[in-house]
């Protein structure tokens, strides 16, 4: 079973992808719920998370989905909060229904997210295939990822809050396979550890999610 963090008052879920993004730094300050790689994946595991932990009452305040994106318009490096997620892999526009929206539930195509510290905050777009190269110009978003939207689901089906932080391992350029992926992990590692004690921080004062 998934376990949550304390951190002030509040009962905190990390979510990530794969341990490849769990660096060092990270491993210090929580461990999270690895979900493997894609929204089927994310939202398999997390949904099995939530549901157990409601059936035992001890359902997170706030679930942090956290690891790396991929973007042309962010700086190869940083870390960023996620003020809304999309989901690029639906599109019904056929039957008129708004591209990004599912068919008969009401959610809009950019489901916005919690932004509780001081942090850019931009819009991620998730689906299921790596972008790369010219594919970028098709992204109505800021970053992209595997993962978020699915977990913003979840998290919206058990009315918990999701926070989104998210790194830049790959983009300026095309992907060069794994490499190009990973060659950053370590960096983001560090710099996602300070957003996560930036959120600590917070959490731990006054101020109410």
């Amino acid at each position: 079973m998934a376990d949550c963090e304390i951190i002030g008052r509040h009962r905190i879920l990390f979510v990530m992808a794969v341990g490849a993004e769990y660096g060092v730094h990270l491993q210090r300050r929580f461990t999270p719920l690895l979900t493997g790689v894609g929204p089927i994946e994310a939202a398999i595991t997390t949904g099995i998370a939530l549901a157990d932990m409601a059936r035992s009452k001890t359902l997170p305040d706030l679930v942090v989905s956290l690891g790396s994106a991929g973007s042309r318009a962010c700086a190869l490096g940083e870390i960023y909060q996620v003020a809304s997620v999309s989901w690029r892999d639906m599109d019904a526009s056929a039957l008129g229904f708004p591209k990004g929206v599912t068919p008969f539930l009401d959610h809009p195509a950019d489901i916005p997210l919690v932004t509780p510290i001081d942090l850019k905050a931009v819009r991620l777009s998730t689906g299921a295939n790596i972008v790369t190269g010219d594919a970028y110009a098709a992204i109505d978003a800021d970053m992209v990822d595997m993962e978020t939207f699915a977990v913003a689901r979840v998290c919206q089906n058990f009315n918990v809050p999701l926070m989104g932080l998210r790194g830049v391992s790959d983009g300026p350029g095309d992907l060069d396979g794994i490499r190009g992926w990973t060659e950053l992990l370590s960096v983001l590692d560090e710099r996602l550890a300070a957003a996560v004690d930036q959120l600590a921080a917070a959490l731990s004062s006054t101020r109410a999610l």
